[in-house]
């Protein structure tokens, strides 16, 4: 191993001449220093060896080729990827659309049938003439909101025009008939 290098404070010790302004060797011209070439680093009888062992383990060895997975199907299936939520940058549309199918748009008349007088009658049921797109669930709450009673079922039924009627039935607490009278059926 090389020795340490001494710091300049002990070779100044050790040297006396080496520290005097006069034995300091006299600066070099800036254009000589620009044209002294690097000093190239040498390299080690270890690197080297080093080296040499790697390539040799690399022949006897064999690279190892990248593993791909073998496909046993021609079709290929795309992976699914996330999918963000839409962030737009503007509205596409300026104001919401309205709900044309409100508790109004949604019960169009009752029916004042001798069938349904019966109905109102006997079974506690109102019938209503309603839109065809109209579901139960949404039938019930418009005649929920409208004549303040709760419906118990509701049953449905397209005609062959094209009609739809609801037949409502209302729980034992509320009578169709006072309900009829609010309307003004009866």
């Amino acid at each position: 191993m090389p020795a340490k290098k001494e710091s300049s404070a002990v070779s100044a010790t050790k040297n006396p001449e080496a520290s005097s302004p006069a034995a300091a060797k006299p600066a070099a011209n800036p254009v000589e220093k620009k044209a002294a070439k690097p000093a190239v680093k040498k390299a080690t009888k270890k690197t080297v060896v080093g080296k040499a062992l790697k390539a040799k383990k690399t022949i006897e060895k064999g690279k190892t080729p990248k593993n791909y997975r073998v496909r046993t199907n021609v079709h290929f299936r795309r992976p699914r990827t996330r999918i963000h939520a839409r962030n737009p940058k503007y509205p596409r549309q300026s104001i919401p659309r309205r709900n044309k199918l409100d508790e109004y748009a949604i019960l169009k008349h009752p029916l004042t049938t001798e069938s349904t007088m019966k109905k109102i009658e006997d079974h506690n049921t109102l019938v209503f003439v309603v839109d065809i797109k109209a579901t139960k669930k949404t039938i019930a709450d418009s005649v929920r909101k409208l004549y303040d009673v709760r419906p118990f079922e509701v049953r449905t039924v397209i005609t062959p025009r094209a009609v739809k009627k609801a037949f409502v039935k209302l729980r034992k607490d509320n009578d169709a008939l006072d309900v009829a009278h609010a309307i003004g059926i009866i």
